[in-house]
């Protein structure tokens, strides 16, 4: 558990860099370049992100159950990450209806994502890791509508509806990719039994 642990404050951490120490990201820019900030955040993730898989599956392995979720939790929990998959995927492209509307697509679907992982799991450490994230999204939140408070451009500007309907191809694509093979592939277990 500890190595999960350590994962992810690291990757959390450097994802909250601006928001615990606004002033580290600038110094580090303004003594070394954006650059070495766009490294040391990059490293940092990428470690913080390999230490969470390798520490997660270590911890599954030990750790016992919070809860036990009803059945109906976990169709629930699928519903959500279609949803998820879909906001994720408006984040990334240019804004339509979806991202103006949602304002922080990205961060609404990591917490979809970790919400759906808290209905259906109920070991200590998915608890641990799905509970971080969705903690590390509200805070996000927070902070981007005290930002755009404070003048910050940080909300979408609408480009076109034909991205929304991009965001519903591509999100439903790659949910059905996940659902049907990769989250078994990657994860080792499959949020559907087929047959």
């Amino acid at each position: 558990m500890t190595l999960l642990v350590l994962g992810i404050l690291l990757f959390l951490g450097i994802h909250l860099a601006r928001v615990l120490a606004p002033g580290l990201r600038v110094s580090v820019i303004e003594r070394f370049g954006k650059g070495a900030w766009m490294g040391l955040y990059s490293i940092a993730s990428l470690l913080g992100l390999c230490l969470i898989i390798y520490g997660f599956g270590e911890a599954r392995a030990v750790t016992g159950m919070l809860y036990n979720p009803p059945v109906f939790l976990r169709h629930i929990a699928l519903f959500l990450m279609l949803v998820a998959f879909i906001c994720l995927a408006a984040g990334f492209l240019p804004a339509g209806h979806i991202a103006v509307a949602l304002k922080h697509p990205q961060v609404l679907s990591i917490k979809i994502w970790a919400l759906a992982h808290l209905l259906a799991n109920g070991e200590t450490s998915s608890v641990l890791l799905f509970g971080s994230f969705l903690a590390w999204a509200v805070i996000m939140r927070i902070s981007l509508k005290r930002r755009e408070r404070a003048g910050e451009k940080v909300l979408p500007v609408f480009r076109s509806a034909r991205f929304d309907v991009i965001a519903v191809a591509v999100g439903c694509g790659a949910y059905l990719l996940f659902l049907l093979k990769l989250h078994e592939w990657l994860i080792g277990v499959a949020p559907i039994v087929m047959g």
